[in-house]
């Protein structure tokens, strides 16, 4: 039986920066991954976008990692090549109602630590971005943009110059406690023992958490799916910076990000779902016209056209305040050299490099 120090279940952004951090400080890494690529699901199917740390609690982990990541990341990518852009982003109230929220997320991101945001009139707003309508804004100049398969890429070129192995298509059925490590039975292949293992799976990770011989249920939250659709616009958009406009239950509202190439794609939505399913309605978009022509009143008709989807690993349902990122070591589940990672949704891109960190410091414990 092939043994290794230590296992990561899933090559998703987060898996491969946590993948990066122990190998670079010296472990012996394999990542498994269940498909045929890196990266195939949330990690791939987001808006690319680096994050400043607005519309999370103070102290909640989301936002500490957030603003640490993002700080991380913009150094990461110019020492790596990695494509990025800090374009910056305006959040704005699209009526005169709105316009006391704008003052709450300015109060939240500055008490995270968010010290570059600023409040602007209607007028600034519409100056900087002619075709923009809106009752006041927030300018938030540390957001930027990323090309996030080339950023999962470095992080493997790290990893794998430090030791690291991927194995693709390498499905986990079930982990079993023997003499204290781990048993890992991936299917089609020889069981693997290692002593350490991370979880970060990502959409699965409640799953795989399922399949850890005596771990307790009380200890795995609930499995959640909230799909998100884009929208890709035809020709090139009237926009230098992302617009967000102020926040909706369950996700940050339709907004317009744009890509390194500079074309616009609009979203996500909130669609809660109860599988994996990455198909786009066309039909949607009738409720995208109206949330973007809110703030963008001149998107002309048949503008747009279906893009992609992605799904967020939501621990916490569409009635509910939003769950705060949870890593459970063994103090929380009581099994020693295990750590799990759930409800790793937006903003895990931009905050992988600290959370990372944060699994790299637990096990520099053992």
């Amino acid at each position: 039986m092939d043994s290794v120090e230590c296992a990561v279940i899933g090559a998703g952004i987060v898996g491969l920066a946590i993948a990066r951090a122990l190998a670079t400080a010296g472990r012996e890494v394999v990542i498994l991954e269940t498909e045929d690529a890196i990266g195939t699901h949330t990690s791939s199917r987001n808006s690319e976008v680096i994050h400043a740390g607005l519309y999370y609690p103070k102290g909640s982990l989301k936002a500490r990692a957030c603003v640490a990541g993002r700080r991380r990341l913009y150094e990461y990518c110019a020492s790596h090549g990695v494509p990025y852009r800090r374009c910056g982003k305006l959040i704005v109230a699209t009526s005169d109602a709105q316009v006391a929220e704008l003052d709450s997320i300015l109060k939240k991101g500055t008490d995270n630590g968010v010290d570059d945001l600023v409040r602007i009139t209607a007028a600034q707003a519409e100056q900087m971005e002619p075709a923009l309508r809106c009752a006041g804004a927030l300018h938030s100049p540390s957001t930027g943009i990323v090309d996030s398969h080339a950023l999962m890429l470095a992080y493997l070129g790290d990893a794998e110059a430090a030791g690291a192995m991927l194995g693709l298509r390498s499905s986990l059925e079930k982990v079993f406690l023997r003499d204290g490590c781990f048993e890992l039975h991936v299917k089609d292949a020889s069981p693997v023992r290692c002593a350490l293992l991370v979880n970060s799976a990502g959409l699965r990770a409640p799953s795989v958490a399922r399949r850890i011989e005596g771990f307790p249920a009380s200890r795995i939250p609930r499995e959640l799916y909230a799909k998100g659709n884009y929208y890709s616009l035809a020709g090139r958009p009237p926009f230098s910076r992302l617009v967000y406009p102020v926040p909706e239950p369950g996700g940050l509202g339709v907004h317009l990000t744009l890509d390194l190439a500079g074309q616009a794609r609009f979203g996500p939505d909130v669609e809660w779902v109860d599988r994996i399913d990455y198909r786009v309605d066309p039909r949607r978009s009738e409720g995208f016209y109206a949330a973007i022509r809110r703030y963008w009143p001149g998107l002309p008709e048949g503008a747009l056209a279906p893009g992609y989807a992605g799904i967020r690993p939501k621990i916490s349902g569409p009635t509910e305040p939003a769950a705060d990122f949870l890593i459970q070591g063994p103090a929380a589940h009581g099994i020693p050299g295990l750590v799990n990672l759930f409800g790793i949704e937006s903003p895990g891109l931009t905050a992988s490099l600290a959370l990372a960190d944060d699994v790299a410091a637990l096990f520099s414990r053992l």
